[in-house]
């Protein structure tokens, strides 16, 4: 947990990349909506040997917080053979949604509850676009669209 009891802490996207990458048993939960998923892309894990779990934080288009988020990323993790201290990284599109998320899995029994803080697509840019300034995608790291 962070110094005031939150959760495990912020990353960036390249940091819980390598976090992934090294830890057989950690695990990547993508709390955007299925919109985003869908149209923007989700993070690609296999080339680490895992798929990531997509688990909205809150659903579109009401944007209303997801009742049932606790006990779905605790199947996720159940699915992945993950246990309550096994590193668990959440992702959104901007870091701000992850880290709630992050909080509200701590305050659920998790101890290794991390925000990507830079998200998938990161700040925008001068011209108010995403993907190019930070975050998962401007990292360069694998990911897919439908």
């Amino acid at each position: 947990m962070t110094a005031d009891g939150t959760y495990a802490g912020d990353l960036n996207s390249t940091d819980a990349w390598q976090r992934l990458a090294d830890d057989e048993h950690a695990v990547l939960i993508d709390v955007r909506t299925r919109a985003e998923w869908t149209f923007v892309g989700v993070p690609d894990l296999q080339p680490v040997g895992k798929v990531a779990a997509l688990v909205e934080w809150q659903s579109f288009p009401s944007m209303d917080v997801n009742a049932g988020f606790v006990d779905q990323v605790a199947e996720a993790m159940r699915e992945r053979g993950a246990a309550t201290d096994t590193p668990v990284f959440f992702l959104c599109r901007s870091g701000a949604r992850s880290r709630a998320a992050a909080i509200a899995m701590t305050s659920a029994g998790l101890s290794a509850a991390y925000n990507i803080s830079d998200g998938f697509e990161g700040p925008q840019d001068a011209s108010r676009h995403r993907g190019s300034v930070a975050g998962w995608k401007a990292a360069g790291l694998p990911w897919v669209q439908s």
